[in-house]
């Protein structure tokens, strides 16, 4: 009856003394209400993002149809499809920290799981927030200076400064995501979000700028080496070196602005979608039934149709990673059913996953030209000889093994090859496309990169319908999304690092002091092999190419090598250092995806990394395969 009717204090219409039982509920719904709000925001955020992935896609589209057929384009477009770049890199970035998908070192994971990781990643946590506060402090002062500045306003009225807010408001929900993800308790998650919060304060209320660059700056070592984002450690850097100094730390969110008019970066999202269509759709056992048929007759057949199939998808996905996961699995049990050795087999997929990083339309070369300040077609171009000398020379090596060990070739089927050609049209279409319209200048990089993008979506979802439009197109556009985030604010701190560096004169004392201890180019060429050989199997490779570039290209001026040639020759460096031991990206994936000791992997892939080097050092000494070729090109 109690229980039915109430309490005594509840039926005189009191409220009763909290009990120990009622707290826990209530902590409990608002936990429950934090995680749904969480949840809403998550979903806002990803089909935001997939909202302006595909109003990028749009945008260059119809500028190429309608330029071609009316002459005349989409007013603004190119200047909206910049300024869409940079809100898909700061969505995705936000989508990234979400995820834990950040561009990072893996030493972090070295520590065993317990209290010191757990300390650890409240370190990481407070540190990204702390970063990305005032990351978002100097975006806010950067977007304050430019409303007030006139005439910044496109065909259809907005301002520029409109565009721009995308940085301070999706710095804060990052700072809030790192604090979020620091630890799994809200102790945790309080201290990084005070401690970061705490830092700020110091630093922006402070009139101690140059006594805080040297503890600042061993703060941020010690996260990136427990696994802080290097974005985070870049950002940081830049922000105090510039704080240090007395010059405003909004010249750093200056400097990633300025991105957006880089003609070709738009390209970089537009080809990563496209890839991650490609990729998760069929598009691999089509190419694998093709080049199976068309190859299959030949001594080795089998294994050269592995290193052309993984080299056109790495070409295209921009990725060694993609193309060991998603077609690796594919490939060895080919290998195998053909009796080809177990040790080559694995060896092979291995090697075979970074072979197209030089031909169009691969991602890292668009990326080193926006780094560089090169022209893409020239660098494809130049890469085009070296590429297909390091494709020869791991295929004459797979010939010598079918050779030797006499494994299994089939007859060639003309029907057959008729039928897997008219099955993987679509697949041939999209790079030919791009190539074409890159090398015959019909369409800009950006607009062919959007065609790409159609072409494949088109393809994958409508055509074969190996990617579900609805259920399965968004979770790729959003993985696609991710990763350039990911990329993109690398890209964009990394420019005001540079632009410091640049200012304080940093690049020109590394010149001098090279000049004076190196007299040699063959001896600047071979050092520099080796240290982009070692820093290639360490380092992922845009990460690589956005922190090394800059500070190269002077270096290599200086000495007379021209641009294009250290273009190739860098890019080669961390094709191969990818087989490095004992951390090169490609044995780590090989040996989670193949479940392969990686000391075993060290030994089965060391004559592809031996027959790379020998490439390496021939493209390197022979500047007729890069720029030579690219002035016969020419005439």
């Amino acid at each position: 009856m109690t229980e039915a009717n109430g309490s005594p204090q509840q039926q005189a219409g009191r409220a009763p003394p909290s009990t120990p039982d009622q707290s826990p509920f209530a902590v409990q719904a608002t936990i429950r209400t934090m995680r749904a709000t969480g949840s809403l925001m998550a979903s806002v955020e990803r089909w935001f993002a997939i909202a302006v992935l595909l109003l990028m896609t749009l945008l260059p589209t119809l500028e190429s149809v309608i330029r071609r057929t009316l002459g005349r384009g989409v007013p603004d477009s190119i200047v909206l499809t910049q300024h869409l770049t940079l809100w898909i890199g700061f969505l995705g970035a936000l989508l990234a920290a979400g995820s834990g998908k950040h561009l990072a070192l893996a030493t972090g994971e070295f520590l065993a799981v317990g209290r010191w990781r757990n300390a650890a990643q409240v370190y990481v946590g407070a540190l990204s927030t702390g970063v990305c506060i005032l990351l978002a402090q100097a975006s806010l002062t950067l977007v304050k200076a430019d409303a007030t500045a006139t005439g910044n306003a496109f065909a259809y009225g907005p301002p520029e400064w409109w565009f721009e807010l995308i940085m301070p408001v999706t710095l804060v929900l990052m700072a809030l995501r790192f604090a979020w993800r620091a630890s799994r308790g809200w102790p945790g998650r309080g201290i990084a979000l005070v401690a970061g919060a705490g830092t700020c304060l110091l630093a922006l209320l402070g009139d101690h700028g140059s006594a805080l660059v040297w503890p600042g700056a061993v703060a941020l070592l010690l996260g990136v080496l427990l696994g802080a984002p290097l974005f985070v450690a870049m950002a940081g850097l830049a922000m105090l070196l510039f704080f240090g100094d007395g010059v405003s730390i909004a010249a750093v969110p200056a400097e990633t602005y300025r991105l957006v008019t880089s003609p070709s970066l738009p390209a970089i999202p537009l080809l990563t979608a496209a890839g991650y269509v490609l990729a998760e759709g069929g598009a691999s056992q089509r190419l694998a039934r093709l080049a199976r048929a068309t190859l299959g007759w030949a001594p080795g057949g089998i294994a050269l149709m592995v290193v052309v199939v993984c080299a056109g998808f790495t070409a295209f996905t921009g990725g060694s990673g993609v193309t060991i996961l998603a077609v690796g699995g594919l490939m060895l049990p080919m290998l195998l059913s053909e009796k080809y050795p177990k040790g080559f087999s694995v060896g092979l997929v291995t090697c075979a996953g970074s072979l197209g990083l030089l031909f169009p339309p691969s991602l890292p070369v668009i990326l080193y030209a926006v780094v560089a300040k090169a022209s893409v077609q020239d660098l494809y171009l130049a890469g085009l000889l070296p590429g297909i000398a390091l494709l020869l020379a791991v295929g004459i090596y797979a010939v010598v093994i079918g050779l030797r060990d006499r494994a299994r070739r089939q007859a060639f089927d003309g029907r057959e090859f008729g039928r897997a050609l008219w099955t993987a049209k679509w697949e041939l279409l999209i790079p030919a496309i791009v190539v074409f319209s890159i090398v015959t200048g019909f369409a800009t990089i950006v607009e062919s990169a959007a065609l790409a993008v159609v072409a494949a979506i088109s393809s994958q979802s409508f055509v074969f319908r190996d990617l579900h439009w609805r259920e399965q197109l968004p979770g790729t556009l959003q993985r696609a999304s991710t990763l350039v985030g990911a990329v993109l604010i690398l890209l964009g701190v990394a420019m005001g690092l540079t632009s410091y560096l640049v200012d304080a004169q940093i690049p020109d004392a590394l010149i001098e002091w090279t000049r004076t201890h190196i007299d040699s180019q063959v001896v600047f060429l071979l050092l520099l092999n080796a240290v982009l050989l070692v820093l290639g199997s360490v380092l992922e490779i845009f990460s690589a190419i956005i922190i090394l570039a800059p500070l190269l290209a002077p270096m290599a001026l200086a000495y007379g090598i021209d641009p294009l040639h250290l273009g190739i020759v860098f890019l080669l460096n961390l094709e191969i250092g990818f087989l490095l031991p004992p951390m090169g990206l490609n044995l780590i994936l090989s040996s989670t995806r193949f479940n392969q000791p990686l000391v075993r992997l060290y030994r089965v892939s060391l004559p592809f990394l031996l027959i790379g080097i020998a490439v390496l050092l021939l493209v390197t000494y022979a500047p007729m395969l890069t720029t030579g070729a690219l002035e016969l090109i020419r005439r």
